[in-house]
């Protein structure tokens, strides 16, 4: 008789706990009762409602175009964030500067989404003509976002080996090309993970996108959150389905894309490539 491993019983039970909700919600954005009490019948109305939808297609386009720009411009700026941090002279520059990095990720998303009012409600006074909407959101976005890359790409930069750099500029590659033909190759699979984790934050955030939207645009976050409060739609739950298979889809792609997540090794031809290109 196979023993029993508690560990596997431990993962089954975790995993269930946190995926019975969510088959229970797409379990019944196929109900035709339009309720979630008693299952009557098998649908595609609620999914049809959402495509119907003209104001609910258009906030899911922003949402993805926001998440798609400020992940973009996040993880640009986190990247070369993360390098600054590393090649600080003094160690305890360095973990001065990290450590105020890492203060965006743990703190409360209301705290954050209330110094960001208060920082654009004075803007707004300053500017005229400035408001709350899509770039409020995006800055927002963008800047809880980078401390995320820059955790992503900080660990890449401390397995790189520094004689690769060394070598090349012995070889008389300068700054530019070593960046674009040694250091940015390397990090490549801590930038893509810092992408999609920018990405995934910004699609799904709430807290932060309540305080700084304002009245001509909403995410899908803040949106579901005002219908839900107007009673069960099983259009809700169409549309959560909807999310949540496209964020499978993403981690799906994620797997394959650092499959390869190993350190690369660069020959001497790859060192004098970067004085070559």
């Amino acid at each position: 008789m196979k023993k029993i491993k508690w560990s596997h019983v431990y993962l089954v039970i975790v995993f269930a706990l946190l995926y019975a909700p969510i088959f229970y919600l797409i379990f019944y954005s196929f109900n035709k009762g339009g309720t979630m009490n008693r299952f009557t019948g098998f649908t595609w109305e609620n999914y049809q409602s959402v495509f119907e939808d003209t104001r609910l297609l258009i906030i899911v386009l922003n949402t993805f175009m926001l998440a798609f720009l400020s992940s973009l411009l996040a993880t640009l700026i986190g990247t070369f964030g993360a390098m600054a941090i590393y090649y600080t002279p003094k160690r305890k520059n360095r973990a001065l500067l990290l450590g105020l990095n890492n203060i965006l990720l743990v703190s409360p998303d209301v705290i954050i989404g209330a110094s960001f009012l208060i920082f654009f409600t004075m803007v707004g006074s300053v500017i005229r003509g400035f408001s709350l909407g899509f770039f409020s959101v995006l800055l927002s976005h963008i800047a809880f976002s980078i401390p995320i890359v820059v955790l992503m790409v900080m660990p890449k930069l401390q397995e790189m080996n520094d004689s690769m750099i060394d070598a090349a500029r012995d070889l008389g590659a300068n700054t530019f090309q070593v960046i674009k033909n040694i250091v940015l190759p390397f990090l490549s699979p801590g930038i893509i993970a810092g992408y999609f984790m920018a990405f995934t934050y910004s699609l799904d955030d709430f807290a932060v996108t309540f305080f700084v939207t304002g009245n001509g645009f909403s995410t899908l976050s803040v949106e579901i959150y005002s219908r839900a409060r107007q009673g069960i739609s099983l259009e809700i739950n169409a549309l959560s389905t909807l999310v949540f298979l496209f964020s499978m889809i993403l981690v799906v792609g994620y797997y394959f894309i650092s499959k390869d997540d190993t350190p690369k090794r660069f020959r001497k031809s790859d060192v004098e490539g970067a004085v070559l290109r």
